[in-house]
């Protein structure tokens, strides 16, 4: 049996997702984006910006050209998504239509932006499912909600227990404006994002909401563009002392110093590979490595930190590869 269901029984597994999501909003920038996806391999998402990417009344254009992005043989992994309109504007419905029609087969997942509660998650997710229904489509596509009003904040706990979400993600930007200037610019950007108590009980409660429901909380993203080292520490702050599995990519060049943030150490993956792989030779039950007991609890965390490990493209051994990644 897969660690996911022995170590997880009763229990909602995290997906295994990427450590990054890269938007992209035009055709141009989708095609970049695609290129660099099949150079670096499956350790990024994609996600078709239908919102902020689609012009005012080109709506059904843009989202027909995303679904053709996500159809297209450039799309060599399966694994590109798309973020629709929020429930206020008149084009999510359709929005909708056109991508479960038009690319559901290949459809990664779908980002709902700006809900103002569980009741408007329900309502577009009710939606998705039923165009999959009238298409044919058997498979659940799986759900990213992006947390950026005071109401969705509110009920972080009940929409991450919705069956279909997958991920959580802090929209940073949108949520300081919904603060009428209470918050100051300062805290969009680095360090006061990760100081202003406002700003760190929301990512303190999106992140435990996620994780206690078995769903990937995902980071905002950072407004830096060219300074690397700043990029890898806003990612680094991100994982270790908030707890988050993902972080958004707005530019080509924050991928790589988040990918580096995101990976475990090689020295805890060898020791995740060691503990691990002893562990299934005895059937999952306790052993002793290194003069320490282990069992299912320390498992656990192991095959987190290996999951983690082999979405960030990190080397495992080859022993840990075959026998826990092998399709």
């Amino acid at each position: 049996m897969h660690p996911d269901q022995i170590l997880f029984q009763g229990e909602r597994a995290l997906p295994q997702l990427p450590a990054i999501d890269h938007y992209a909003g035009s055709e141009k920038l989708i095609v970049k984006a695609l290129s660099l996806q099949h150079s670096l391999g499956p350790v990024f998402d994609i996600t078709c910006d239908c919102e902020d990417g689609a012009m005012a009344g080109q709506e059904t254009e843009h989202a027909r050209m995303a679904a053709a992005m996500v159809m297209s043989e450039a799309n060599r992994f399966g694994r590109v998504g798309a973020r629709i309109h929020d429930i206020t504007h008149a084009h999510w419905q359709r929005d909708v239509e056109i991508l479960v029609h038009e690319a559901g087969s290949r459809l990664a997942f779908l980002t709902l932006p700006k809900p103002r509660s569980v009741e408007d998650v329900a309502i577009q997710v009710a939606y998705v499912n039923e165009q999959q229904r009238l298409h044919g489509q058997h498979r659940r596509l799986p759900i990213h909600v992006l947390i950026e009003t005071h109401g969705a904040l509110r009920d972080a706990w009940d929409i991450a227990a919705l069956d279909d979400v997958e991920s959580l993600d802090f929209g940073l930007m949108d949520f300081v404006s919904a603060h009428h200037g209470a918050i100051p610019a300062s805290a969009m950007r680095s360090p006061g994002q990760f100081e202003h108590p406002l700003i760190v009980r929301a990512k303190c409660e999106i992140a435990a909401a996620a994780l206690a429901n078995g769903v990937v909380p995902s980071h905002n993203v950072t407004t830096e563009l060219t300074d690397t080292d700043y990029i890898e520490h806003d990612a680094r702050r991100a994982r270790q002392e908030f707890g988050y599995l993902r972080m958004w990519s707005i530019h080509p060049r924050q991928i790589e110093p988040i990918l580096n943030a995101m990976r475990p150490d090689f020295s805890e993956i060898e020791q995740a590979c060691a503990i691990l792989n002893a562990a299934a030779d005895a059937q999952w039950g306790p052993i002793r490595h290194e003069g320490k007991l282990h069992d299912r609890a320390s498992y656990r965390y192991y095959w987190t930190l290996l999951k983690r490990a082999h979405a960030t493209g990190a080397d495992v051994t080859d022993a840990a590869r075959q026998r826990f990644f092998s399709e």
